[in-house]
């Protein structure tokens, strides 16, 4: 199967009517799959490094029966999006770029959820353009509170190094730990592996005053099995930093099980934190 293929696959599982936007700017072409009423206040999906956006297949249908969701391809990464155009180097090339997807959108404010490396540039987002974010959901974000762990990242070291399917494959049945992960998703990710993209921005972990000075107050989703990084350290981090934040504990679920495996915790935990409606664009 060729990763487009795979990619269809996954998004045939949404189950609920998808339209594919395709946004150009300086950077290049953005790939958004959208789905939900259009009039609906909009919630944009960022997902993990490698993932793609397909991944939020059993969250963004049941968003969609509120909301107006946007899953996006990132263009510093495998997927639909490409970059032909000016590369992003810096946190500050990602939030212009992502600025211009709200654009292309026609979205003033949104709430955002991200996972993993989607985390951490809605997280940077939020603290950079405050005014643009109305909600702020992160699931088991990496470099947003705390780093990653040494093991992970020397296991995960040759995949960044030398990207290979099989690599790729191997580090998520690693920090999975036996889970039952969905093939599809894991066949894409192996795919996607081996595409090729746009190098990754090098994540900066905001300071401890923009973390305490933050505007939006986060919803934050912790895997307690994660091998990415210390799930304590991270909810004491989180607690102590930004105390108007929610921190709703997975008590099964790892760094790469997410957001799939878990869905019905993650899509729970949004629509609770977001019972008052999001103000509609």
């Amino acid at each position: 199967m060729t990763f487009q293929d795979a990619y269809d696959a996954l998004l045939s599982r949404w189950d609920v009517p998808v339209e594919q936007l395709e946004l150009t700017d300086e950077f290049g072409t953005t790939h958004v799959n959208a789905c939900g009423p259009a009039d609906g206040p909009p919630v944009v999906l960022l997902p993990g490094h490698g993932a793609t956006s397909p991944v939020w297949y059993a969250v963004a249908a049941r968003l969609a029966s509120r909301y107006r969701v946007y899953a996006v391809d990132l263009i510093v990464d495998a997927g639909r999006s490409t970059n032909t155009g000016r590369i992003p180097k810096t946190p500050t090339d990602l939030h212009m770029w992502l600025s211009n997807v709200l654009d292309g959108l026609g979205i003033d404010r949104v709430a955002f959820c991200g996972h993993s490396y989607g985390a951490w540039i809605a997280l940077t987002y939020a603290i950079a353009h405050p005014a643009r974010v109305t909600r702020l959901a992160l699931v088991d974000p990496t470099d947003c509170y705390t780093g990653l762990r040494l093991p992970y990242i020397l296991r995960a070291l040759p995949s960044l190094l030398r990207p290979s399917r099989a690599r790729s494959e191997s580090i998520l049945r690693w920090e999975t730990q036996s889970l039952p992960v969905d093939p599809q998703v894991l066949e894409l990710a192996g795919l996607a592996a081996e595409q090729p993209s746009t190098p990754f921005v090098r994540t900066k972990r905001p300071t401890d005053d923009q973390l305490r000075a933050l505007a939006s107050a986060p919803l934050v989703f912790v895997a307690d099995r994660s091998k990415s990084h210390d799930a304590s350290q991270l909810a004491r981090r989180v607690n102590t930093l930004t105390p108007s934040a929610t921190v709703v504990h997975l008590p099964q679920a790892t760094h790469h099980s997410l957001p799939s495996l878990h869905a019905d915790e993650v899509v729970a935990g949004l629509l609770a934190a977001w019972a008052h409606e999001l103000p509609t664009e």
